[in-house]
């Protein structure tokens, strides 16, 4: 579909991409891997013709609709989120202007064996096929479905964009782009103003997503899921595998074990052969046995390994001074802004050296508790309270606010050092990857996850023995994320942390909070666990949201019996009675063999194990669930009918 041909981009004397190679087909679900400044960015653009290459090109057929989401974009104001979203549908109703445009020309004329009426008919039937693909639920709907499922509760719909984050109004653009159903959807680290269960909801949809997609995230299960197909950039040159994210690693690894052990036994071969050459150059009797040795180096093709960017977040937390046992508590507490309140009765406990986690819709209240811990924000009513002896590192979500743009990365660090730190400024810069002249850079030129990691360097100045960290990893590349959970895990003080990355929380918290519909819930064990939890909780919620008839299963039973023993009971009945009551039972039938599918999917779902994949037995028990009430109708219409 898209190729992108022998593609150089280079800035002045340095090479970003060189000569680069691939293909992106209908049915690929491209991950795009590598490190923060790679050129996974540049890609999307050079394929959306926002940017041109210094050589090469990439060629896109015509036709072909593109969906690009960046990481920054301009949001649009004055409309509400329903009628932003709605936006999305605009080429839609043009098409069917134009559908009813040209049915109704074709009414009018007689000249049926023209070339403009067969060409009439050529456009109709592609307007005809572009709207079956474009419009499956009725628009409304398919807005509502899908801003619900990126977040936003039913009620906000109606409020207007600017009421809104920046984070909230990349979840509009997302929707938009996702309505417009492009042949090619290009989605720049889409989770990073995502909570978990929206991204556990886009996963699910980019599964079934139709189109050829090129993805970049840093969020490993999310690559995974979706992916099939991972295009890593390194060093300027690109290494294609047709496998997901984590089988490319494995793969990965025994490419470069096998290079390398192919390099070194040629290297052995030709120490040995250039050893013959030079002992016996001058022997006369060994002379055409020299220069065959000489002619088999000059054919040797020889083995090269692949170059590897080994440079990468070194991590190690100053030790922590002891703190009292708990580190943070809150009692009855209630957290505000003015009149509004945020979330209520909150009973928070953390001890000292605990790993908690806070997760939860964004907006419910996460970010809020950690200004008031951090005694930026005073609670309406209960109680806050750090513990003796605590002292805070605090890493804020928005580093906007934090760093001062004016400073260089060096003088960042210099400015709030003291004592001997300061002789370690350079290799402390050095472990976040600031070397060289990387460290008289302005803030205001960093990339965002150079921001993530000065912010994150600043941390390490002082022995903090409890570290809050709001979104430590937004725009962190995988190998960095990697280094600083080993690095979090080894820390001996205590954390609390604010994460949408599961791969990253899974194994380094031991406790959760969720912060759901003004509450605070506490919950014990990893996020694997938490999340199991909540996809059952949902399955609830889900029911009783789209559940249309609420029957108790004894009430279902009793009906069943009634309507056999009237069926027994008459023995002459006209001939579409007796179509109905066949039809009774072949429903009946279908829903008892329902319900027993929907048994055995909640019996896996209530004690799950590690290869069951949770997602796809909840899919399975929705579309079930929705069968069944169909069944369940159709069969209660029926019997009433006899009952009349």
């Amino acid at each position: 579909m898209i190729s992108i041909n022998n593609l150089t981009v280079a800035y002045g004397g340095f090479t970003l991409l060189n000569e680069i190679n691939f293909h992106i087909s209908e049915s690929d679900k491209i991950g795009l891997v590598g490190k923060n400044g790679a050129g996974k960015s540049t890609i999307l653009k050079l394929i959306c013709g926002l940017q041109n290459p210094t050589s090469g090109k990439v060629a896109v057929p015509s036709g072909v609709k593109i969906g690009y989401l960046p990481q920054i974009m301009e949001h649009h104001r004055g409309k509400s989120v329903i009628d932003e979203a709605m936006t999305a549908f605009a080429d839609m109703h043009e098409l069917e202007a134009e559908l009813e445009r040209i049915t109704t020309e074709l009414a009018e004329r007689q000249d049926y064996e023209s070339q403009e009426y067969q060409n009439l008919i050529v456009r109709m039937n592609e307007v005809n096929d572009r709207l079956s693909y474009t419009r499956s639920d009725n628009p409304q709907v398919q807005a509502e479905k899908t801003l619900v499922g990126l977040g936003f509760k039913y009620d906000e719909l109606s409020r207007p964009t600017e009421t809104f984050s920046q984070g909230w109004n990349m979840r509009i653009e997302l929707a938009k782009i996702l309505f417009s159903k492009p042949d090619v959807l290009l989605l720049d680290e889409p989770t990073n103003h995502l909570d978990i269960e929206s991204i556990e909801w886009l996963e699910g949809y980019l599964k079934d997503y139709r189109g050829s997609l090129v993805l970049i995230s840093h969020d490993r299960k999310f690559l995974d899921n979706v992916t099939n197909r991972t295009v890593e950039i390194m060093l300027g040159r690109i290494h294609d595998y047709k496998v997901s994210y984590s089988k490319y690693q494995e793969l990965r690894r025994e490419r470069i074990e096998q290079q390398r052990a192919a390099f070194e036994n040629q290297q052995r071969m030709i120490e040995k052969t250039e050893e013959f050459i030079e002992r016996f150059r001058y022997k006369p009797t060994k002379s055409n046995q020299v220069q065959s040795r000489v002619k088999q180096l000059e054919k040797l093709e020889r083995i090269e390994v692949d170059l590897e960017d080994k440079s990468s977040l070194t991590v190690k937390f100053p030790p922590a001074s002891r703190s009292g046992e708990i580190a943070y508590k809150s009692v009855d507490m209630k957290v505000g802004y003015g009149t509004k309140v945020v979330f209520d009765d909150a009973q928070i406990e953390v001890k000292r050296g605990e790993k908690v986690a806070l997760v939860g819709r964004n907006g419910e209240g996460k970010t809020t508790l950690m200004r008031v811990i951090m005694n930026e924000l005073e609670p309406m009513a209960g109680e806050s309270k750090v513990g003796y002896n605590v002292n805070i590192g605090y890493y804020a979500q928005n580093q906007e606010d934090i760093l001062d743009k004016n400073d260089t990365v060096f003088e960042t660090l210099d400015r709030i050092a003291v004592g001997d730190v300061r002789m370690k400024l350079r290799d402390i810069l050095g472990a976040f990857l600031f070397k060289g002249e990387d460290i008289d850079k302005k803030v205001a030129v960093l990339s965002g996850g150079e921001r993530a990691r000065l912010a994150m360097a600043k941390l390490m100045l002082k022995p903090y023995n409890l570290l809050a960290l709001d979104e430590p990893t937004n725009h962190m590349d995988i190998r960095s994320k990697d280094i600083l959970k080993q690095a979090l895990k080894s820390y001996d003080g205590t954390l609390i942390i604010v994460s949408h990355d599961r791969d990253f929380l899974d194994g380094l918290v031991d406790k959760l909070y969720e912060f759901r519909d003004g509450r605070v819930k506490e919950h014990l064990g990893g996020v694997r666990e938490f999340l199991e939890r909540r996809r059952i909780e949902n399955l609830s919620e889900l029911e009783r949201h789209y559940k249309t008839v609420e029957e108790k299963p004894a009430e279902v039973v009793q009906k069943k019996e009634e309507a056999k023993q009237e069926y027994q009971a008459k023995k002459f009945v006209s001939k579409e009675e007796r179509k109905i009551r066949n039809r009774i039972a072949f429903l009946e039938k279908g829903i008892e063999e329902i319900e027993i599918k929907m048994k055995e999917i909640e019996a896996v779902l209530s004690n799950p194990k590690p290869e069951d994949d949770v997602m796809e037995l909840t899919r399975a028990y929705l579309e079930n669930k929705r069968e069944l009430d169909l069944k369940m109708e159709e069969w209660e219409k029926l019997s009433e009918s006899l009952e009349e």
